[in-house]
């Protein structure tokens, strides 16, 4: 059998490992349950990828993210390693054909989503595979404690048995303690190995900005810092006008988010990475499984929602190890904003109770009725017929599947969606030329508004037929017609959405919630944002040390290049001449070297100082810091 460092040669070209892999390859290759943190661009994908190859056996990937599997599919096959994915969309015989390749075949490693793992075809093929080694990415995911919660994660227990006595790897860039502890749990790790390597990213430099006009502000830090920029926003009308309004300023720009169709994201998406786009504006849909080392700067136009997510967003520039900005930008409030969405999250009881006893009257089920069948269910139909807030509903019904109360069907949160094509001057052309469709256009308007020409828009056939006297056969007819001329692109919904009651029908006045466990959710979500809001507002203290003390990593060193650093030294004032030119000298003797130690190198009487010169000497492109924190020559 190879050894992990022949391997790592071999096929990746490298003479060595990054600080915790090799520890972290030991203990899989030990055969003991792991679960590893580390930041992003820390090397994960080698500390499976490389014991992996050293067992015999096939290794499962789990990961949440489409792009992501394909890309490291695409990396093993460019090193000659054999590898696939099954993701939604694949013909059942594609699928079919794919796990006999690792029943019968000899390929090594199989990349599915956690939805695919309690399907019947997965189950019987996985029990004849011999499987190695079961990797969770993401793993964060699993715990309600995260920043990403995705149910589907919690059947991987369930799947685990399927998989004989494989050691099993739980990877994630972010993850508290709290968080870390569930995943252990979640996942019923067996005395688990836990690797944490230092949430430090030494080259980034961060800084928090309160401004009136967060746009000027935008424009004036893209001209000031050249290279490739990601802009995240909230809202995904948002991306489209602010990447309209940075294109009119000449900023080389483009706009994605989940709402795009998959071959329109994939084309913004490769159009930035290989810089064809300098900037994308975009909602937290974009960057995950996205390797893109030369990022210069992250911009937050709106305030994440956990320091979590921030912090995973902001390690994105800079993974060349070279200097990068991490800026977040916000006005007064949006302090307040951000709890608000919180509290949208939990609705009050009694509107959860409401929307139960309305679903109950528009199936017509009694109390006690124990019909467990499968319903269609039209969202928009159900909420004008009762006259309820769509997006208040929505959330109440998330809580009502959260309870195990009744289980939507996953084309519920995949409706029918359309967007126009044209503009609005071009958009009245038709309308002129085609009268048979501008009534039917402007009841698309009078329903879903301006939205339509920002991005998808999900829509009811059935609901617009009602406002056009038309029967939802004849509304797609239309739609169909529309998208045919190019002036929207239609998506049409796969399956009927289903709703179905996993309980017997229930008194929505006596309906069994656990309120306590709702109020404790909403209790940990309004703590996150309280931490947000604390980094945002404090104007002392180093900011990298704040995000390390957030993932419990304690750390008397300060930054010294965030914007709180930055304004501490200008009060100190600068470095006298004579003592640069030693400092200088001397770092220069000692690298490379993590850049703690250089900090306590006993030559050094004045760490400030020390500090300073680092920071100077990397503005002149002398020394880098690299993603580990080391501090190296710029051209080693």
């Amino acid at each position: 059998m190879q050894t992990p460092l022949e391997i790592l040669k071999e096929y990746w070209q490298y003479d060595t490992f990054r600080p915790l892999q090799e520890d972290i390859i030991n203990s899989v290759l030990a055969k003991k349950d792991t679960l590893a943190l580390m930041p992003t661009g820390g090397g994960k994908s080698i500390c499976f990828q490389v014991p992996a190859l050293a067992m015999e056996g096939v290794c499962i990937v789990i990961t949440p993210l489409v792009a992501l599997m394909k890309d490291q599919v695409e990396q093993l096959r460019k090193r000659g390693v054999k590898a696939a994915a099954i993701y939604s969309g694949m013909h059942r015989n594609e699928i079919d054909y794919t796990l006999d390749n690792f029943v019968y075949g000899d390929f090594k490693f199989l990349y599915v989503s956690p939805e695919r793992l309690l399907t019947e075809i997965m189950q019987v093929r996985t029990k004849l595979m011999k499987v190695c080694l079961l990797v969770i990415d993401e793993a964060h995911c699993i715990s309600q404690w995260g920043y990403d919660f995705r149910p589907p994660y919690l059947k991987i227990p369930e799947f685990r048995k399927f998989t004989g006595n494989a050691p099993t790897i739980a990877l994630t860039a972010t993850a508290t303690k709290e968080a870390q502890q569930d995943i252990i749990e979640k996942l019923s790790l067996k005395n688990p190995q836990v690797f944490q390597q230092s949430f430090a990213r030494p080259n980034i430099s961060y800084s928090v900005f309160c401004e009136e006009s967060k746009e000027k502000k935008l424009f004036e830090i893209l001209q000031k810092v050249q290279g490739t920029a990601i802009v995240y926003v909230r809202s995904r009308r948002r991306t489209k006008e602010i990447s309209d309004w940075l294109n009119r300023n000449r900023i080389s720009t483009d706009y994605y988010h989940a709402g795009l169709s998959t071959p329109e994201r994939f084309k913004k998406q490769e159009a930035w990475i290989s810089n064809q786009t300098r900037v994308i504006v975009a909602t937290n849909a974009f960057g995950m499984g996205i390797d893109k080392p030369d990022v210069r700067v992250v911009i937050h136009l709106d305030l994440p929602e956990t320091l979590e997510a921030y912090y995973q967003e902001a390690g994105r520039g800079g993974r060349d190890g070279k200097k990068a900005f991490a800026v977040l930008l916000y006005t007064r409030g949006d302090l307040d904003d951000v709890a608000k969405q919180v509290e949208q999250k939990y609705p009050p009881i009694e509107n959860i109770k409401r929307v139960y006893q309305a679903l109950a009257n528009y199936f017509r089920l009694a109390v006690g009725g124990e019909n467990f069948e499968s319903y269609d269910f039209d969202f928009q139909d159900f909420v004008s017929t009762f006259g309820l807030p769509a997006h208040e509903t929505h959330n109440e019904l998330k809580v009502l599947q959260d309870e195990g109360l009744i289980q939507l069907s996953d084309a519920y949160f995949s409706p029918s969606k359309i967007s126009f094509t044209v503009d609005n001057h071009e958009l009245y052309k038709f309308q002129i030329k085609t009268p048979s469709y501008d009534k039917f256009i402007k009841t698309l308007l009078r329903i879903y508004g301006g939205d339509l020409f920002a991005s998808y828009v999900s829509i009811s056939e059935a609901t617009i037929g009602k406002y056009f006297f038309g029967s939802a056969a004849e509304i797609e007819k239309m739609l169909d017609y529309l998208h045919q001329v190019g002036i929207i692109t239609y998506q049409k919904q796969k399956t009927i959405p289903q709703l179905t009651f996993l309980t017997a029908r229930q008194d929505a006045k006596h309906l069994a919630i656990n309120v306590t466990e709702i109020q404790r959710r909403k209790q940990r979500d309004l703590e996150k944002v309280a931490a947000v809001v604390r980094f945002v507002e404090d104007r002392r203290r180093c900011r990298q040390q704040m995000l390390q003390e957030y993932f419990n990593e304690f750390t008397n060193y300060t930054c010294g290049i965030c914007d709180n650093c930055l304004k501490q030294k200008k009060q100190e004032g600068p470095v006298p001449i004579e003592v640069y030119a030693k400092y200088r000298q001397k770092i220069l003797d000692i690298i490379p070297a993590p850049v703690n130690q250089i900090v306590d190198y006993q030559f050094f009487n004045n760490k400030d100082f020390v500090k300073e010169v680092i920071r100077k000497m990397i503005e002149n492109e002398e020394i880098r810091f690299t993603e580990l924190g080391i501090v190296e020559r710029v051209g080693v």
